[in-house]
């Protein structure tokens, strides 16, 4: 990591929710308001563009923990305000504070962790891994 990336980074960005973004499952709207996994996503994204600017060349993230709290609704067509700021940098860990909110209220809360490694290091890792998965087990 470049040394640059210290403590109260942040980023951010503006969505607005959209159907694909509604609470449900195997194409069934449960709530029609932003999901939790919607949620989840768009906070881990805040996160990667906290880290991006400082990655070195021959580095990647990846996400390691995530705890986030859903604690209101947004609903269709409503604009929701996604922020990380980071709060912590160790050579091998990024730690972003993550919020959702509304202009109407908090959507969520929480915290997004990201593993800092070396790509040719996660390439063979992936390959190792790759070799030991039987042929009946890959379905593409």
């Amino acid at each position: 990591m470049k040394p640059e990336l210290k403590p109260g980074v942040e980023a951010g960005f503006e969505i607005v929710v959209t159907d694909d973004m509604l609470a449900g499952f195997d194409g069934e709207v449960v709530h029609p308001v932003f999901s939790t996994v919607a949620m989840i996503y768009h906070m881990e994204k805040a996160g990667r563009h906290v880290i991006l600017p400082y990655l070195e060349p021959d580095e990647e993230g990846a996400g390691f923990e995530v705890c986030v709290k859903h604690v209101g609704p947004a609903v269709r067509g409503q604009k929701v305000r996604i922020k990380a700021v980071c709060t912590e940098v160790t050579p091998k860990r990024v730690v972003c504070e993550v919020t959702a909110e509304t202009d109407l209220n908090v959507v969520g809360t929480g915290y997004f962790v990201q593993a800092i490694f070396k790509k040719s290091q996660m390439a063979e890792r992936i390959a190792a891994l790759e070799r030991q998965v039987q042929p009946g087990e890959r379905r593409i």
